[in-house]
């Protein structure tokens, strides 16, 4: 666990985020909120998410949301029917609306990832794919970056899947099983209030998977044992840094 000095600067950042200080107030993927339904967020919230990278997060959702509105198209997020589509009738309806901004390769995830849906779930959907591994991290990390891995792409990425769990649980409302093993999705923001903080030195900053793994490891380090999942920090950090790291001192009284 890390030193009392450093897990004060901690609880001073959740505080500041508590008080809506570091903004946040909407989320990218709050865009789907009162337009998705309950029953169809899980699906669109993975499907998506093989496409959260390299871009904007706030246009990828708004994207998606105006997608998901298109009774024409909304059958991609449906991942039995999108997994068995022709790849230029994929593309054709993930370009309409800019979900897909890459022609060929992003098709190509958004397809492979709806197969491996489908091959691990007996119903063909996300929620079968959590059911069949009974909530359990550790039994979908296995298969998602391990045994399946080729069948999820990007979203198999440590910062990609530890992200999609901690949307799964935060918009869809998944109960999951060893929350401890969701570690901060290491982004650049994540790298650099991770920097700023102390818990890892700025080579970090290069952003490797290598780097990346290394923050993530010393974000599970310094919380065992505090009753916070590192998971807990992601979206502080990420504000934080966003917002320009303001002074953690005004919550320390």
């Amino acid at each position: 666990m890390a030193s009392t000095i450093f897990l004060d600067k901690v609880q001073a950042l959740l505080h500041l985020h508590k008080q809506g200080y570091l903004g946040g107030e909407v989320m990218p993927e709050d865009a789907l909120r009162g337009i998705v339904p309950e029953k169809d967020l899980s699906n669109v919230l993975t499907l998506a998410m093989a496409l959260n990278y390299q871009r904007d997060a706030y246009a990828l959702w708004r994207a998606v949301a105006q997608a998901y509105q298109d009774e024409e198209i909304r059958w991609v997020f449906t991942p039995r029917t999108a997994s068995a589509a022709g790849l230029e009738e994929l593309r054709s309806s993930l370009l309409r609306h800019r979900v897909a901004l890459q022609p060929n390769r992003h098709p190509d995830s958004w397809r492979r990832v709806a197969e491996g849906i489908v091959q691990a779930s007996a119903a063909g959907d996300v929620a079968g794919m959590l059911e069949a591994a009974d909530g359990d991290i550790a039994v979908l990390k296995d298969r998602m970056q391990g045994s399946q891995k080729a069948s999820f792409p990007y979203l198999s990425g440590p910062k990609i899947f530890n992200y999609w769990l901690y949307v799964m649980e935060t918009y869809a409302g998944v109960k999951w099983k060893s929350r401890e093993l969701i570690t901060v999705a290491p982004d650049t923001h994540i790298l650099k209030a991770t920097v700023q903080l102390g818990l890892c030195t700025a080579d970090v900053l290069n952003g490797s998977a290598d780097d990346r793994r290394r923050a993530a490891e010393a974000w599970a380090h310094a919380l065992s044992g505090t009753g916070l999942a590192p998971i807990d920090v992601h979206t502080p950090l990420w504000l934080w840094s966003r917002a320009g790291f303001p002074s953690l001192a005004p919550t320390q009284e």
